[in-house]
């Protein structure tokens, strides 16, 4: 079942940029310290961090220099299904 949002593709995709521009200045890097790591183009940070626009794979290579990746693999596994009477939970 799909849930309702509020909350707009362009409104993570800023959300994102945000969380990566946060961690990136707690580590101190600059944008161009960041790209060396990563090997995103400066420019295209910079565009990042002000649009949201990036591709996926510059998206992974960012987040893989800021953060775990295995944080977004959690996003796609797949989560055992609730129990959806007490007989379920009972193993009945």
């Amino acid at each position: 079942m799909k849930r309702l949002s509020l909350l707009s593709p362009a409104d993570i995709q800023q959300q994102l940029a945000e969380a990566i521009r946060q961690k990136r200045k707690a580590m101190k890097l600059s944008r161009e310290a960041l790209a060396e790591k990563s090997t995103v183009p400066a420019p295209t940070i910079k565009k990042f961090e002000t649009t949201g626009q990036v591709s996926l794979r510059q998206f992974i290579l960012l987040w893989q220099c800021v953060d775990d990746l295995e944080r977004l693999a959690e996003l796609y596994r797949v989560q055992p299904t609730k129990p959806q009477s007490i007989d379920e939970v009972l193993g009945k």
